[in-house]
């Protein structure tokens, strides 16, 4: 019988707080002529971004008594080619392998597993095709859904993508796993669409009204270039549409600190969320 969301927390309150603890020169060169100085190298670019982003608003309740249970955890990364790695260098540079990576970091020694099942070009449609395949097969316990880029690239209506994103939502939230939308990115061509703003307005209020939660990707990366004053090819690709190595790191960095964090909440403020 499948526990209420109430029943959960009663369940996790004893143990939740020791799921807290858990969270817890190169080879040699030829000398240059010494009036020459060498530049210095560029600093690396700091991974940051204001809490408010990069936060999620409710826990992870299933993801939580997995952790807590001691089991493996199983997540599938659903998108399109920003989550299946286009611009990345390789397929170990995608956000789904380094988000992978840098749980394992929060919780050593857990057998944590991220499944990547991004496909180039789908549209929300053809993800939720794919459900029993690519999602419902694996037995996730979270789901990590990035939409909304293909439609707006395509000048696709809002309307019908706002009732396939919420039976989308219906239906993964059916298999009793946790789910966490990503938003467009924030990057030329996605932002040279008129119908950007909409799609972003549209998959917050559906993660809201579905009781889910969102990764801001599209505030983060308008972070780094309004606020941070970051160009555009630090984060984004030549095609001036998909991530890089740099920005797939980051991302996975702070959605990995976002997952802990949404994982191991005291449960008195997971009882919030559940009324």
């Amino acid at each position: 019988m499948i526990k209420t969301r109430s029943a959960m927390i009663a369940g996790l309150a004893g143990t939740a707080a020791a799921l807290l603890a858990l969270s817890g020169a190169a080879s040699a060169q030829v000398a240059a002529p010494a009036h020459i100085v060498a530049p210095p190298p560029a600093a690396p670019v700091a991974c940051t971004a204001p809490a408010a982003i990069s936060h999620f608003e409710r826990p992870l309740l299933h993801t939580m008594a997995r952790l807590i249970g001691g089991l493996p955890l199983t997540i599938v990364a659903l998108g399109s080619s920003s989550t299946a790695g286009a611009g990345a260098s390789s397929p170990a540079a995608s956000y789904p392998s380094r988000l992978e990576a840098e749980l394992k970091q929060h919780f050593p020694g857990r057998d944590i597993t991220v499944l990547n099942r991004g496909v180039n070009g789908d549209e929300t449609d053809n993800m939720m095709a794919r459900f029993q395949n690519d999602v419902i097969a694996a037995d996730p316990q979270l789901v990590l859904w990035q939409v909304g880029t293909n439609s707006v690239l395509r000048d696709h209506p809002l309307k019908p993508h706002s009732v396939a994103l919420h039976e989308g939502i219906d239906e993964l939230k059916a298999i009793g796993a946790d789910v966490v939308l990503i938003d467009p990115q924030y990057a030329p061509a996605v932002l040279a669409k008129s119908e950007t703003p909409g799609m972003v307005e549209q998959i917050a209020v559906a993660a809201k009204d579905e009781d889910v939660d969102l990764f801001h990707r599209f505030a983060l990366m308008r972070n780094w270039h309004e606020v941070q004053h970051l160009p555009f090819d630090v984060f984004v690709s030549p095609d001036q549409l998909h991530m890089n190595d740099w920005s797939y790191a980051c991302v996975a960095k702070l959605l990995g600190t976002a997952v802990a964090e949404a994982a191991t909440r005291p449960v008195a403020s997971a009882a919030m969320h559940s009324r």
